[in-house]
């Protein structure tokens, strides 16, 4: 692979009106040598977020447009894959903030490695007391458990990564996102590429800034619809789920018959829901650390409502959520070139 590759940068945006200027110029801004183009894949949005994607067309020759008219992110991806030409396909999303070396580490490491996808740490960083409260809860172990795109680590293989940076032949060779994974659809296409020989690479040296969910409905929105998407990934392949997936689901189901059984049996099962309330209380402690009390004190409640909701989308993911896809009935994701 040539020291500077020619990279892609793909980006699915719906009402990113708020970010999406910024996000990209973090792109147009980084430190690469390369060759480089921004592949825009727009949904049907409600804001301003075409006119800003038009505005930025017409600025810098390097950025393009193509449609999703569904909407869906895997579909808007596989859209941008597909109109966009260079050997390195960079992901990132509208909301999204790349460190100023993040593409050219990204592509050294691709090198070193081997690694058919890299990636690193989704780093919350919130605009006020709320969204700070949520970036705190999804660093911390006690929110997110042990996943290092999120908590940092030391680099190394990996089940999946944040975004990522891929080869383009090991996304054309998986027929690229699998379009009914409304959610989850990075973690399905990571254990893909890794069911197929592939490595999937973590360094804490890749840092992607992240805008947190502006409220607690949406944000308990979010992780209903990560639960039960990774309850979907664990039907279509066997061997995917670990312990730490179930903690939130056992959270819920724990929490729940305490409630009950303390208001109609004893008292005493009203300590299991006290218990997992101390629990996220004493964890917000040093997770917060650093932060203004307006946002400390609201670490609870944005662990309960990530807990909480995941667990609760996990439980109740219906089957009829995706149906198992025949490799060859996927989407190509090849260039009209190629």
């Amino acid at each position: 692979m040539n020291a500077t590759p020619a990279v892609s940068v793909i980006m699915p945006v719906l009402n990113e009106e708020r970010h999406l200027r910024n996000s990209v110029r973090h792109i147009l801004e980084q430190d690469y040598d390369g060759e480089m183009e921004v592949m825009i894949a727009l949904g049907p949005s409600t804001d301003r977020t075409d006119e800003i994607a038009a505005e930025l067309v017409r600025e810098d020759p390097r950025v393009h447009t193509v449609p999703n008219p569904t909407g869906r992110t895997p579909a808007a991806l596989n859209a941008a894959i597909r109109a966009s030409r260079h050997p390195i396909v960079v992901r990132v999303d509208g909301h999204g903030m790349l460190s100023p070396n993040y593409i050219a580490t990204a592509v050294r490491l691709l090198e070193e490695t081997g690694a058919q996808n890299v990636g690193g740490i989704m780093h919350a960083e919130g605009e006020n007391a709320w969204e700070d409260a949520v970036a705190a809860a999804m660093t911390s172990r006690i929110g997110v458990g042990n996943a290092a795109f999120h908590t940092g680590g030391t680099a190394g293989e990996a089940e999946t990564v944040y975004l990522g940076v891929f080869r383009r032949e090991a996304l054309e060779q998986q027929g690229g996102y699998n379009e009914e994974f409304i959610r989850a659809q990075d973690w399905e296409l990571n254990f893909r590429i890794r069911e197929a020989g592939g490595l999937i690479w973590f360094s804490p040296e890749l840092r992607v800034q992240y805008r947190p969910r502006p409220s607690v409905r949406a944000l308990a929105k979010q992780y209903k619809d990560y639960g039960r998407w990774r309850h979907v990934v664990a039907r279509y392949h066997q061997g995917s789920i670990n312990l730490r997936y179930l903690a939130a689901p056992t959270a819920v189901c724990a929490v729940a018959a305490g409630l009950v059984l303390g208001a109609t049996v004893t008292p005493w099962a009203l300590v299991v829901p006290g218990g997992y309330l101390a629990a996220i209380t004493a964890g917000s402690v040093p997770a917060g650390k650093g932060l203004p009390l307006k946002a400390r004190v609201q670490i609870p409640l944005a662990l309960a409502t990530m807990h909480m909701s995941w667990g609760y989308g996990f439980l109740t993911s219906p089957r009829s959520l995706a149906k198992k896809v025949i490799a060859s009935r996927r989407p190509s994701v090849k260039t009209a070139a190629a």
